[in-house]
């Protein structure tokens, strides 16, 4: 099937970001569809950016439809830093007659794009294309983990509803079902109901406070290392940093913390797409909002082009083995630390044929603080939730 099918070319005006004098911007090497051009090859390429203009279930945040074609003025004015890179924008996603058909559109579309190697950036619209992004793992058939950047858990109240605020609902009661971990971070505590946090603790998920971010920034990088899908709601980043969204409030990321979970996101080998939804140009006077989420995307390329190709699935040669009985427990932890980049895993072992299909899943990405847990003679709260999701 042909990919240029879903997408329209981009119309924004070339000449004023491309007619500077000086080379090397983001909109000089990026190939990009356009009417002129036509449809980018996609051989070769290693990312692909994709426009989302849908904002139909998008609660009170309406017009982020109309953000992606604002971000790129921004993110094709940056400068290109790799020599390697190879980027392909490949436009927008054609709006369809109802909000099904661009799911449908946005889920065949980034299914063959994960079937060609090819890394979706998905520039939205509202974040319930979250949702048609997690579709297109189950067309490729692997089971997935989602990280979320979010002040909430976009749960809903009707499991029948699906919208920018509870289509995470939509993902965990979908059948079949090929979501293993959905991690939270940075939600507000005043955000979400005592019901909410319970469920999350039931299903054994992650969520992480904005305050403990915040104070532990480095722990943020082992949680977006296990996700497969990274989505970011803009909303997390406080309103003096991004003010073009419906949900911008007083607290939140700062604008430089939101960029480094990005370069974090980028830098994980699993890490297979990622997007940038609720950006709303009509609450963005002079651009601000539009202008991190470009610098947020710049960062993740950055993070991209600097993989090691350090996940321990198969080589374990580049990595320093670390055992820690512990005695109350009767159980050995093993610790794997990258040679290449100094970053900790955990290994779960699958002690049950049955759950054979985790075998993606058992090396938790960690840090050296967990290593240090399990020296005090203590279980790492990671292995524990995992050690759970595989009995």
């Amino acid at each position: 099937m042909d990919l240029d099918i879903y997408f329209e070319p981009v119309t924004i005006d070339f000449e004023s970001i491309t007619g500077q004098t000086e080379f090397n911007r983001l909109g000089d090497v990026i190939h990009t569809y356009r009417e002129e051009s036509g449809f980018p090859s996609l051989e070769g390429i290693n990312l692909a950016l994709i426009g989302v203009n849908e904002d139909r279930m998008a609660l009170g945040n309406t017009g982020c439809g109309d953000g992606p074609d604002v971000i790129r003025k921004y993110l094709y004015n940056l400068y290109s830093h790799w020599t390697n890179l190879q980027i392909a924008d490949l436009g927008n996603i054609k709006k369809g007659h109802t909000v099904e058909d661009t799911y449908f559109a946005v889920r065949e579309a980034v299914s063959l794009l994960l079937k060609s190697d090819v890394l979706p950036v998905i520039i939205g619209g509202s974040q319930d294309i979250t949702y048609a992004n997690y579709l297109a793992y189950e067309n490729i058939g692997r089971i997935i983990n989602i990280a979320a950047v979010d002040p909430l858990f976009d749960l809903g109240h009707d499991e029948n509803d699906l919208n920018s605020r509870s289509y995470l609902s939509r993902i965990i009661l979908h059948q079949p079902n090929f979501l293993f971990n959905y991690t939270n971070l940075g939600y507000q505590t005043y955000f979400v109901n005592q019901d909410a946090i319970q469920l999350m603790k039931n299903l054994f998920f992650d969520y992480y406070r904005l305050g403990n971010v915040r104070e532990h920034p480095e722990e943020a990088e082992p949680m977006v290392r296990d996700a497969d899908i990274l989505s970011f709601d803009i909303s997390a980043v406080r309103y003096s940093d991004a003010p073009g969204n419906y949900y911008a409030g007083p607290n939140g990321f700062r604008g430089e913390e939101a960029c480094r979970i990005c370069r974090y996101a980028g830098m994980s080998d699993k890490l297979s797409s990622i997007g940038f939804y609720e950006y709303n140009p009509k609450l963005d006077p002079r651009g601000v909002t539009a202008h991190l989420t470009a610098q947020m995307i710049w960062y993740f390329i950055d993070g991209f082009m600097n993989r090691q190709g350090d996940y321990p699935e198969k080589e374990r040669d580049n990595f320093i083995r670390f055992r820690v009985y512990l005695d109350e427990l009767n159980e050995e932890l093993i610790f794997l630390k990258s040679k290449k980049t100094g970053r900790w895993w955990i290994e779960v072992p699958i002690k049950n044929e049955a759950n054979e299909r985790y075998g993606r899943q058992h090396m938790i990405p960690c840090s050296y603080n967990d290593y240090q847990t399990a020296m005090r003679q203590e279980l790492p709260d990671r292995w524990w939730k995992m050690q759970q999701k595989l009995m």
